[in-house]
């Protein structure tokens, strides 16, 4: 399938996935949600997919909404379009059983800035940012699960402070963001995209419907008592129970030699 703003590239069981509005800095209009949409239904039926790679080209990650798109049409229904559009994809993003990983590669500004806070694992480039005051610079408020992404990274009063600051202090720098626990690791420009292809090729050879209940009982832990989390933890690891996967790793383990995964 082909898409009209994105590139779209599956190898070695990992897919490559790069928002390709360069001159925009890859701004999301409507059009580029419709796709992205898209390819994360794409991505969740295609069993070949084990891990996927989330990019944007150029230099910049996601500048956030098209502002110019926006202006051509202030009467129009923005709760139905978030709704429909960076909510889903927020959401197929959080429910895939498929590990993402952001390379972040620039600038993430508002709706940019959640869509690489809802992947699973973040490297981003040295000369990447995140302007999470995007939002209120415009009258706006944080969206595309903005409130909730952040504040679960870096506690509630900093989320708050940035979201509404937006002096120079407020674009949050590579190195800042990996302090503040936004970012897993920071790597040179130029290492990005391998560092990035390292990491995933690593866990589409691990065995993904483990990785995928582990993603799933670790948001849902977030969120929950204890008691309801081990419950959870006990259902889903009778069903990992009984995956090829699992079969293989204890044989593997016992016959002394590296594991085979299948994602079966």
């Amino acid at each position: 399938m082909t898409y009209e703003n994105l590139l779209y590239d599956l190898s070695e069981g990992v897919a490559t996935v790069t928002l390709n509005r360069p001159t925009t800095y890859n701004s999301l209009n409507f059009a580029t949600l419709d796709d992205l949409k898209n390819v994360f239904k794409q991505i969740d039926r295609e069993k070949a997919v084990r891990a996927v790679i989330f990019t944007g080209e150029g230099k910049g990650f996601s500048s956030g909404a098209d502002l110019a798109e926006i202006g051509q049409n202030f009467d129009a229904p923005i709760t139905d379009h978030l709704r429909n559009g960076l909510n889903t994809i927020v959401g197929q993003m959080r429910s895939l059983e498929k590990p993402i990983i952001a390379a972040i590669n620039g600038a993430a500004a508002g709706a940019g800035a959640s869509l690489a806070l809802a992947a699973d694992y973040r490297i981003a480039s040295e000369n990447a940012s995140f302007v999470f005051a995007a939002f209120v610079n415009i009258g706006l408020v944080p969206d595309a699960g903005g409130t909730y992404l952040l504040q679960r990274l870096v506690g509630q009063a900093k989320a708050f402070e940035l979201a509404l600051l937006a002096d120079s202090k407020n674009r949050v720098t590579a190195q800042a963001a990996l302090d503040l626990g936004i970012v897993n690791c920071v790597v040179p420009a130029d290492a990005l995209m391998t560092e990035a292809r390292t990491l995933a090729t690593r866990l589409a050879q691990m065995p993904t419907k483990a990785i995928g209940m582990t993603k799933r009982a670790v948001y849902r832990a977030s969120e929950r008592s204890l008691l309801d989390a081990m419950e959870y933890e006990a259902l889903l690891q009778g069903a990992a129970f009984r995956t090829e996967d699992f079969r293989e790793g204890v044989m593997a383990f016992l016959e002394k030699r590296t594991p085979v995964f299948k994602g079966e």
